[in-house]
């Protein structure tokens, strides 16, 4: 018997029955980059005092990180990635706690510009 006889003979034999494991839905989620970008921002306002806590949220549709004050409380700002909206407005978006969006586009980094505090002359 060759190899590939036995190996048939084997799968075949006893009623296996090979069941796949169902595929999860695919989700949108930060790359590395991304990801860097959005930690280096929150840490400088961590470091001045302004955000204490996060959230990170993957579904099906959309990104989130969600910046918080406290942690009990709503989060003050939204950082969203929209893969649908990345040909028309952009996919990334920062929203204010009221629901308001305050900058889109397709340079995250441009987009984030908007929650950095301008500089001051000391």
């Amino acid at each position: 018997m060759s190899e590939g006889e036995a190996t048939e003979s084997r799968s075949a034999g006893a009623g296996a029955h090979v069941v796949p494991f169902p595929r999860a839905a695919p989700q949108v989620s930060f790359h590395r980059d991304e990801l860097r970008i959005i930690l280096n921002l929150y840490g400088r306002m961590v470091a001045d005092g302004e955000w204490r806590d996060y959230t990170i949220d993957f579904t099906r549709e959309k990104a989130v990180f969600a910046i918080h004050r406290r942690t009990s409380e709503r989060p003050l700002f939204r950082i969203e990635k929209d893969p649908r909206l990345a040909r028309r407005q952009g996919a990334y978006a920062v929203i204010a706690e009221t629901g308001r969006i305050l900058k889109r586009g397709h340079d995250l980094a441009q987009v984030l510009r908007v929650l950095e505090k301008p500089l001051r002359v000391v």
